[in-house]
């Protein structure tokens, strides 16, 4: 029987990232790298959340496309979330480190958080 506790958890953590990427955005646009990293992390913490909801065990890794490839097994109502949460998995990755700067665009940047949001969102309506 998964932990209530651990759950809960995750979803604080998720959602904290969730709410600094929309801060951030809000207040500072120019600092998609940060936007960026928050909706990854959202993301994936609601995913390991669920993930431990739905008692699955997971390796513990960074990488969306596992975690929501775990997550159908359990629930394929994700399964159509695949390539807008690789997007946003690209993202994130490829701005962390000084030797691949990219910009992203105000699309890119409002694409990401609505993912992060959704994912989030669905993840809490399962749950609740």
């Amino acid at each position: 029987m998964p932990s209530n506790e651990l759950v809960q958890s995750w979803l604080l953590k998720a959602a904290h990232d969730l709410e600094t990427s929309k801060i951030v955005a809000l207040h500072m646009p120019d600092f998609d790298d940060v936007i960026a990293f928050h909706c990854q992390q959202a993301i994936e913490k609601s995913l390991k959340g669920y993930l431990v909801f739905l008692d699955v065990e997971f390796k513990p890794v960074h990488d969306l496309g596992y975690l929501l490839n775990l997550t159908v097994t359990k629930d394929g109502s994700f399964d159509m979330y695949f390539e807008e949460v690789d997007r946003v998995s690209r993202y994130a990755i490829q701005i962390r480190y000084p030797d691949s700067i990219i910009s992203l665009t105000s699309s890119q940047i409002q694409e990401a958080i609505t993912m992060a949001d959704l994912i989030f969102t669905l993840v809490k309506e399962k749950i609740f």
